[in-house]
């Protein structure tokens, strides 16, 4: 996607790779939520041809998958410069790219075109094993914990062999290990659903309330040393303080789950109080770097990268009332007993992963483009300012009109009709309901736009940028 005149490591020619896929994927998230936002309103759109369950599932498959490229992407980006090495083991890192990419297109093409396959093992090793969010076969499954662990094995090939060691990798060798091990909790089956699904859950949750929250804690204190030059030491204060939240935000925080699998009740106390602390320490950093630098604001301290340092301000507010207000709303168990299933928890899926993990990785997509063109000041252009105008504002139109169809449907289905079928048919005919939906596809179409722009964005603002500094510098020349 980028063209090259800097010169790079080749951890970062990596990384390149994998953001110009995980763009590509982020795309396919989008048109694909698209297609199943119009069939909830026109349920015979594609009817047999791509139906509602093929369109859903390779949206956040697409989404958990695109997250995937972008984060491992982001650790070759900046590990060069958290080590002072190159990434070791470059070949095989090369390889595993293309395998895992490979991979990755046949099991959307299968799911695409053969979309699903008799209840037998077959359908199992060959199109979908059926577990939503994580949803491949059992033989892509098998690739993805091999390239994971050739992941791993650079990163901690090059951490070792490297002189330095910050406090940000220190973190990320231990993030990476735990994210790559969760995997593993759900691949496999046992007799019994429900404890079959208790692992299956491990593998989602403890990804986004613990391991995911620390690694958008890693880049997000590189970006502000990048950017807004934080010093380190503030910046690996608050890492450590994430880790220790991690325990409880992360591992107690999932007991807001527990309250549909019959555990004790003081989880339940437990698991609401600690998931709402999530976004705690990501915006402590914040705040307090944002002030350190307003203290020496006009010393010549100026923003190395605005388009990043954007995205990272949006994924920080993002983050906090996606997953703590929106989070918070309905984890209690006295109010999830009627939301649980409703669009409640889909208003506050959209804008959790949204703020605490899209926004950053975007924000990461710019540093490339800053690095590969040795930019040393990036500016945003009008193609930045309304792709994060479009795709923002869209995401939170999508979960404030998600929010009243759940509304209705919370008092209609739940309260009036005590969560029954009828109560089901007859809250998704009312018209709050079916408007809020309205609004979400129009919003969705909006957050598209929004992408197209920002894909053109990323192509030309490098070349922009210089072409005006080209033309300062012509300026500045005496006649």
């Amino acid at each position: 996607m980028w063209s090259s005149n800097a010169r790079l490591y080749e951890s970062q020619k990596i990384a390149v790779k994998y953001f110009t896929v995980a763009v590509a994927l982020f795309g396919a998230q989008l048109l694909f939520g698209l297609i199943a936002a119009i069939q909830y309103l026109y349920p015979s759109f594609l009817f047999n041809t791509l139906d509602f369950s093929i369109a859903r599932m390779v949206h956040i498959n697409a989404l958990v998958v695109w997250l995937l490229y972008a984060m491992i992407g982001s650790v070759y980006w900046l590990m060069p410069e958290e080590t002072g090495i190159d990434v070791v083991g470059a070949k095989l890192a090369n390889l595993a790219f293309y395998v895992l990419t490979a991979a990755v297109a046949v099991v959307v093409v299968v799911y695409i075109f053969v979309q699903v396959g008799p209840g037998n093992e077959m359908t199992t090793w060959l199109i979908t094993e059926g577990r939503e969010y994580i949803e491949a076969p059992r033989w892509a499954d098998i690739g993805i914990v091999v390239v994971v662990l050739i992941f791993l094995g650079n990163v901690y090939a090059t951490v070792i062999k490297a002189q330095k060691r910050t406090g940000i990798m220190t973190v990320l060798m231990a993030d990476l290990l735990a994210l790559a091990g969760l995997y593993l909790c759900g691949m496999f089956y046992t007799s019994n659903i429900s404890v079959d699904q208790y692992w299956w859950w491990w593998v989602i949750h403890l990804w986004v309330e613990a391991t995911w929250e620390v690694f958008v804690a890693c880049v997000g204190g590189y970006m502000l040393m990048k950017t807004l030059g934080a010093n380190r030491q503030v910046v690996e204060m608050w890492l450590w303080i994430e880790v220790a939240m991690m325990f409880g935000s992360g591992i107690l925080g999932l007991g807001h789950h527990y309250f549909w699998i019959g555990t004790p009740e003081y989880w339940w106390e437990i698991g609401a109080l600690f998931s709402a602390l999530e976004p705690v320490p990501l915006v402590g950093l914040f705040v307090h770097v944002l002030y350190d630098w307003g203290k020496e604001r006009g010393k010549g301290n100026n923003i190395k990268n605005t388009p990043a340092f954007a995205w990272l301000t949006v994924e920080t507010f993002g983050n906090f009332l996606g997953a703590g207000v929106w989070g918070f709303m309905h984890t209690l168990p006295q109010i999830n007993l009627y939301t649980h299933g409703t669009q409640w928890p889909a208003a506050h899926g959209h804008l959790a992963f949204f703020g605490a993990y899209a926004a950053i990785l975007i924000g990461m997509f710019y540093m490339a483009v800053q690095g590969k063109h040795g930019i040393k000041e990036m500016r945003m252009s009008t193609a930045t300012k309304w792709s994060i105008s479009l795709i923002t504002g869209g995401v939170l139109i999508m979960t404030v009109s998600l929010t009243l169809s759940a509304y209705v449907q919370t008092m209609v289905e739940r309260g009036q009709f005590g969560a029954t079928w009828e109560g089901y048919f007859i809250s998704q005919a009312q018209v709050w309901f079916v408007q809020g939906l309205g609004w979400r596809l129009a919003a969705g179409l909006a957050v598209f736009v929004g992408f197209v722009l920002l894909v053109y964005d990323l192509i030309t603002i490098a070349k922009k940028q210089k072409a005006v500094a080209a033309e300062a510098e012509a300026e500045a020349v005496p006649a």
